[in-house]
Parts: C-alpha cells; structure tokens; sequence
C-alpha cells in the first residue's frame, strides 16, 4: 500500500458520515435498506465534488496532498463544525515527528496570584491532556485536594473515568465524561506524537470500556463556557457556571472559573462549602516551579 495509512483520519471521516442521514444531507435516500447508519461513501464523494475513487482513497488514508478546497468541501458535506474542521485539516496534514516528552509546565507567578485572589467561587489551571496545574481553596474544596495526589493522578480524566468520587460528584456523569473524552480527542489532534497522552489513552481505554467506546467516537470538544451541576457530599447540589480563559502566551493552558447566580441556593452552599473547608492556603509552595511534567 506503499506509504502507512493515516488511520486517525480515516477513523474521523468514518465516524462522521455515520452521524448524517441522507435527508439530513439534503439527498433523496436511495430506496432499499441500507448497510450504513449514515452517509454513503458515494453520498459524500457527490456532496464534496469529487470523485468516489478519490474520496475511497482518502477515507482509507491512502491519499496524501489534499488541498484545503477539498477539505473545505468535506467539511461542509459532513456538516463539521468550525472545531471538527480545524481537527479534520490537523489530521489530514499531520506532523512528521516520533512520540517525546513534552517539556514541563509552569503556572506564571501572576496567573498563581489571580487563581488564589478569587476567593469566592471554585477555579483551575488546566494544562495538556487535562492535568490540574493548580487549584484555588474553593477548586480544592469542591472537586478533592489535588496536591495530596501523586503527580500523574491530578489529571481530570484519570479521576473522572478511575475516582469513585469524581462519579458521584456529576448528576450527570456521562455527559461530563464524554465532554473529557472528546478534549482529549481534540487535543491528540493537535499533539499526536504527545507519550503521555498515548499512556493515558492507553491505561483508560484497558480500565473502563465506556472510556473506550467513546474514544472510537471520535468526537471533538473544547469547553468555553457553559453550565455544570454537581452533587457535593458536605453541601449537596450546585449548579454552577464555567468560563475558560487561555493565556495569550501559553495556548496550551487553561484558567477554567466557576460562576455561581448570586442569591441563589447553590452561592449559598458554596459559601458554606468555604466555611467549612477550612482557611485558604497557596495553591503550592513554589510557584515559579513546573507543575507537571509533559
């Protein structure tokens, strides 16, 4: 077949024509059953305007040099969204390059400051493959003490999908679950020789099938803001608000803020999860130090 498939493309292209019906599409489905939950591969070759032969090689990942009218014709035909058309572009023009570390990450001393100056309502720095860089009192408070962990566990995957009590902590946990899987899916598209996301994929995929199934999804997500209920074991529900904010100088960050409806039930119960946890405390002693390692 002469030079290696590029299967992570060929999967993305799959798993999207199988989320689209013909009359989704704006075709007239052919009569008869169909073998395929969605779109034909000869469906979608006549949606982009191209040919079938064409479009076969390049789901099989056998087609190289596709030019970005192409893809902008597949990504309308598939319906992609902007987020799914930029990954569908990253994984039809991958990097050359073999699996190595990352170098560490640092939490910048004033973006410490900013996360433990907000006193009031739960926030994180996230930084690749969803690790927790740092916590302020109230992030601690609702989700766990993320400094008592090891290193590679104070990752929001790992204790979603590994932590009996990050289950319990989402009424909803499998939405929340599935919206991790799919960071991370956009995430391997933008870093797909990262070792340690290949380990982390690697332990979730062999300790827990829903993390598998979903992985072979191929869903895309990034989170910018959005709403969030949870189920906390000393004060009970709370239903919170997320904004997410990247530092222009580290894309690879994520400073992720809670917002609470003020004279609500759950402002209420966050104040008394304040109370109740304790006195605030640096969000680690050495803040000018990596956090974790890539």
């Amino acid at each position: 077949m002469g030079k290696e498939a590029n299967t992570e493309l060929r999967d993305f292209l799959r798993s999207r024509r199988a989320k689209i019906t013909p009359r989704e599409a704006g075709l007239t489905p052919f009569p008869g059953a169909r073998r395929v939950p969605g779109l034909r591969r000869e469906e979608v070759a006549q949606l982009a305007g191209v040919s079938v032969d064409y479009y076969v090689r390049l789901e099989r990942g056998t087609r190289a040099n596709v030019s970005e009218s192409v893809l902008d014709a597949l990504a309308r035909a598939l319906r992609l969204s902007d987020l799914e058309r930029a990954h569908l572009f990253r994984l039809a023009r991958p990097t050359r390059g073999r699996a190595r570390p990352l170098p560490p990450q640092r939490v910048r001393p004033g973006l410490r400051l900013l996360l433990d100056s907000l006193t009031d309502v739960p926030a994180l720095v996230l930084g690749r493959r969803m690790d927790v860089l740092a916590a302020n009192h109230l992030g601690r408070a609702l989700y766990t003490d993320f400094e008592a962990l090891p290193a590679r566990d104070r990752n929001m995957a790992r204790l979603i999908f590994l932590d009996d009590h990050f289950r319990s902590l989402y009424p909803d946990w499998e939405g929340s679950a599935r919206g991790i899987v799919s960071s991370l899916r956009e995430y391997a598209g933008r870093h797909p020789h990262d070792p340690a996301l290949a380990e982390l994929v690697g332990e979730l995929s062999v300790r827990d099938p829903d993390f598998r199934g979903w992985w072979a999804d191929h869903d895309v997500f990034r989170r910018t803001h959005g709403t969030k209920r949870y189920h906390h074991p000393l004060v009970g529900e709370l239903v919170l608000g997320y904004e997410a904010f990247t530092p222009a100088d580290d894309p690879e960050q994520t400073l992720g803020i809670s917002t609470v409806e003020p004279g609500s039930p759950s402002a209420d119960r966050l104040r008394l999860l304040a109370s109740w946890t304790g006195p605030e405390r640096p969000t680690a002693p050495d803040a000018t130090g990596p956090v974790r390692d890539g």
